[in-house]
């Protein structure tokens, strides 16, 4: 049986590492959030999406990529998780659902998490030297951007920006590795899954806004404050619509459009359900975009084919 009082708070009850995983590594497995693994999600689908929109027409994305961005989304994912926790190391234990992470809790010292996050790095090189050098070059390009975000927090209150800047490079590098270029395709699907984020996180920085007004960073949950549900529309009717148009301009069937309603909806249901003083549904609805990414992945792989008469 885990121990409850190592579980952390936004982790599930039941999540595999507490459950199975020997406890000498659990710290580091969970430096790598890889008992809450909503994150890894959220950075692989914009990857998937644009492998997807980069396919030929009449035929499946290629299986071999999808399965070098897991794994690259996984361990970047892991290495971004664990630079925020060695730059936030003396705020986390200030908050209620972060005071058990494994620095503040005194389970690592900051000196294991820079290894943990150097032999990450170096499997992520790995990875990203199995594709062009066009991709290659353009991924090395995103450690700026993975770099700047755990700081963001404290110097605007737009730190979901930074994230959206990070979290959806996917949206380039993964058209970047099927063709060795760009077009405006991935690059509004870009700007779309940018507004995406801002979206969703919003949401999730609701469970913290006491806490980080007491602790002095910033977010844009205590921007919008009362307002977030009209940013929240727009933010997701941006999405959407981007995702509409980088389909048309591949020229996907109509199938793409059909299965699209079902990824409206989902956006529609989290804008209807949204509380943003209930910090339990505000977490579910922040992980309920897996579902929304898998539905708008199913649209674009389906657009590759004629509609089914």
């Amino acid at each position: 049986m885990p121990n409850p009082d190592r579980i952390i708070a936004d982790a599930s009850r039941q999540n595999w590492v507490d459950l199975y995983a020997p406890e000498v590594l659990q710290p580091y497995l969970k430096l790598s959030r890889l008992d809450r693994p909503i994150g890894t999600w959220l950075l692989l689908f914009p990857c998937l999406w644009s492998i997807a929109l980069a396919a030929p027409a009449g035929e499946f994305p290629d299986f071999v990529l999808f399965l070098l961005f897991a794994l690259g989304a996984l361990i970047m994912r892991s290495a971004g998780c664990t630079l925020n926790d060695i730059a936030d190391r003396n705020f986390d234990g200030k908050v209620e659902r972060t005071r058990k992470r494994p620095i503040p809790s005194g389970q690592v010292t900051v000196l294991q998490a820079i290894a943990w996050l150097v032999l990450q790095c170096l499997i992520g090189l790995i990875i990203l030297l199995q594709f062009n050098s066009f991709a290659i070059l353009l991924g090395a390009a995103s450690l700026i951007l993975v770099a700047i975000y755990p700081f963001a927090k404290r110097f605007t209150y737009w730190p979901q920006f930074f994230l959206g800047l990070a979290f959806n490079y996917g949206a380039l590098l993964g058209w970047a590795a099927v063709t060795g270029g760009l077009s405006p395709a991935p690059v509004i699907m870009y700007i779309g899954g940018i507004a995406w984020t801002l979206g969703y996180d919003t949401i999730y920085a609701h469970q913290d806004k006491e806490d980080d007004i007491l602790i002095g960073v910033k977010s844009t949950a205590l921007k919008l404050g009362r307002q977030t549900h009209i940013w929240l529309t727009g933010f997701y009717v941006v999405i959407f619509l981007a995702l509409l148009l980088s389909g048309y301009l591949v020229g996907l069937s109509a199938t793409f459009y059909l299965l699209m309603i079902g990824a409206g909806a989902q956006l529609i249901w989290q804008l209807r359900s949204l509380d943003i003083d209930n910090s339990e549904l505000c977490l579910r609805l922040f992980q309920s975009n897996k579902f929304f990414s898998a539905i708008v992945l199913v649209a674009i792989i389906g657009g590759k084919f004629p509609l089914p008469l």
